[in-house]
């Protein structure tokens, strides 16, 4: 057994988070608010019966649930624990066109999210307690307390021990949309993202706390990333923050979000520059005997190591660490310059609907060094001068292109993110934001 413990702990030192949320119970509130007229729809399908044909005079008549009205639907938080479905239901029953009452169906279920055998996330009861009542006539009210309603043809009609098995679909939520926090979300047609939860949420004052870890794929294939120097936690969020999710990433995040992109080759550019090579042999008079025609300066840039994210008060910027070769002709490239670029660059970070939007907003520094030449020495300054204009214009506006789509990020199918408040620390990013349910969800 210990030679088998031996062989799992570094396995489980590889999978550490480095992102998460916070639902907070005001989150829980409103994901209360929009099920209240699903779980009206899921019950008025489950509790009143199609109509059927009609009695003949010697049948005994059947009672009928004729109306089902959600009163009252709430979701609350219990630390420690999970959650707590309250649900009030007002049924209307006939069993004969002049007779009718109503009663009262009252739902109390235990809530929380789980792990299964395959890893994902589901939403599962743990109590569920239903009682029925007959709510009292104007009549009766000075005389006389509802009594609960027990062995009648209603409770018979009712199948409690259903709705309590399937008292999670009461909510928008159900384990299909949960499971889709797993899913592979694209970031560009090779490079793909996935949020796998690490072990079942934890539940505090704050809220219902997961704990993520991404996993970057290229071309379908897992991508092997180090792993992160410092073990990343959900940070406490500040009790003045009214919103209903909190997402919190870490610098290890973007590092190796850019480093599968670095991985797919999706950082890797070719530049056009303004240069031909009859102007830049004014300049550098070797290379008049190289090209016997006028022909177009192209920068073809690779990485030439991985790039690296750095995390401060406000401040985000990548460092990127390229290769560019300079050469002549786009169909035939022949390189006749090679320079080492080193870029970092600010960037900026929001968020639209459920991705985050990730752009250069500024070079903050740029530093050319000549690698290789075949055209003998060249000065620093003259490097400069010659290529640097279009580096600096040309490195951010092809990265912005990678990246225009954004990033998904971990979300509740049905969602989306809103009143969004990006906030930049040091070594983490956090984003608190409401949830808003789309129109087209039912």
């Amino acid at each position: 057994l210990s030679i088998l413990l031996s062989l799992l702990v570094p396995a489980h030192t590889t999978r550490s988070p480095d992102c998460g949320g916070i639902l907070t119970p005001s989150g829980l509130r409103y994901l209360a608010e929009v099920s209240k007229p699903h779980a009206e729809s899921v019950l008025r399908r489950d509790l009143m019966a199609p109509p059927g044909p009609a009695p003949s005079p010697a049948s005994p008549s059947r009672n009928q649930i004729i109306s089902v009205k959600v009163d009252k639907f709430s979701l609350t938080l219990i630390p420690d624990t999970g959650m707590r479905l309250s649900i009030e239901v007002d049924l209307g029953i006939t069993s004969a066109p002049s007779a009718t009452k109503e009663m009262r169906l009252s739902i109390l279920a235990d809530l929380h999210v789980d792990m299964n055998p395959e890893e994902n996330l589901e939403l599962v009861t743990s109590d569920c307690k239903p009682t029925l009542e007959e709510v009292q006539s104007k009549e009766e009210t000075d005389r006389s307390a509802p009594h609960k309603s027990s062995g009648s043809d209603v409770d018979k009609q009712i199948n409690v021990e259903k709705i309590c098995l399937e008292v999670s679909k009461l909510l928008l939520f159900p384990n299909e949309r949960l499971m889709s926090l797993a899913a592979p979300f694209p970031i560009t047609p090779s490079c793909q993202v996935q949020y796998q939860p690490l072990a079942a949420p934890m539940y505090s004052e704050q809220g219902i706390i997961i704990s993520l870890q991404t996993t970057f794929q290229v071309a379908g294939t897992v991508i092997p990333l180090p792993v992160s120097p410092v073990p990343f936690s959900m940070p406490e969020p500040a009790s003045s923050i009214p919103s209903h999710l909190i997402l919190a990433f870490s610098e290890h995040f973007y590092t190796s979000l850019f480093s599968a992109l670095e991985e797919s080759g999706a950082l890797n550019v070719s530049l056009l520059s303004s240069l031909t090579t009859a102007t830049l042999a004014e300049r550098i008079t070797q290379m008049g005997s190289l090209f016997q025609e006028d022909l177009p300066v192209v920068l073809q840039a690779v990485t030439r190591s991985s790039p690296h994210v750095v995390l401060e008060e406000d401040k985000a910027i990548v460092q990127l660490f390229l290769t560019a070769q300079i050469g002549a002709g786009a169909a035939l490239f022949q390189s006749f310059l090679s320079v080492n670029v080193d870029v970092t660059a600010r960037l900026h970070l929001s968020v639209a609907d459920t991705r985050m939007i990730i752009s250069v907003a500024a070079i903050e520094d740029i530093q050319l060094s000549l690698a290789t030449s075949d055209v003998g020495p060249i000065l620093a300054a003259l490097l400069e001068e010659l290529f640097l204009p279009t580096i600096r214009e040309e490195v951010p506006a092809q990265i912005n292109k990678v990246l225009r789509q954004g990033v998904f990020l971990p979300h509740i199918a049905s969602f989306t993110y809103t009143d969004v408040n990006i906030t930049v620390h040091k070594d983490y990013v956090l984003i608190p934001c409401n949830l808003q349910l789309e129109a087209r969800a039912g």
